[in-house]
């Protein structure tokens, strides 16, 4: 019996040392369909309908990567949908400062589920920007940033 587990665990421990590690990436367009499985032939699950929403790429298999989002729906997307990922989701309500700090000075209150283009981060802060805002957001509770 323990000889399974030592097996599991150094199976488990090769798989993240090898680079299987999951990493986001976005959506290229605003129709995404989502398969059931790695291929244009399996049907399709559902159509994501979001451009720029983040992903996280969880497995690959040839040109199709397994994805999941921040509401845990998970499938199939051929590559040619996908891109670097350059996009954030706030998971809590939060608040956007000027600066990269708690004590600076307050820009807006932002509600759970806003995307945002992120253009730089330093430590556990984005400086993000929508078609209303530009400031900075602490990445604690973030979706999409790798």
């Amino acid at each position: 019996m323990w000889r399974k587990v030592v097996f599991l665990i150094f199976i488990s421990f090769c798989t993240n040392a090898f680079g299987n590690e999951s990493y986001f990436l976005m959506l290229k367009n605003s129709k995404v369909n989502v398969r059931i499985g790695p291929g244009l032939d399996y049907p399709i699950k559902f159509i994501y309908r979001k451009k720029y929403l983040p992903v996280k790429v969880i497995d690959k298999k040839e040109n199709f990567r397994k994805v999941i989002d921040h509401k845990k729906n998970s499938g199939w997307i051929h590559i040619s949908q996908l891109k670097k990922v350059n996009s954030i989701i706030v998971l809590s309500d939060r608040i956007l400062f000027k600066k990269p700090t708690l004590n600076s000075k307050p820009i807006a209150n932002i509600k759970s589920g806003r995307l945002f283009f992120l253009e730089k981060c330093k430590n556990d802060w984005c400086e993000v920007k929508s078609q209303n805002y530009i400031g900075w957001i602490n990445t604690e509770d973030v979706w999409g940033k790798n």
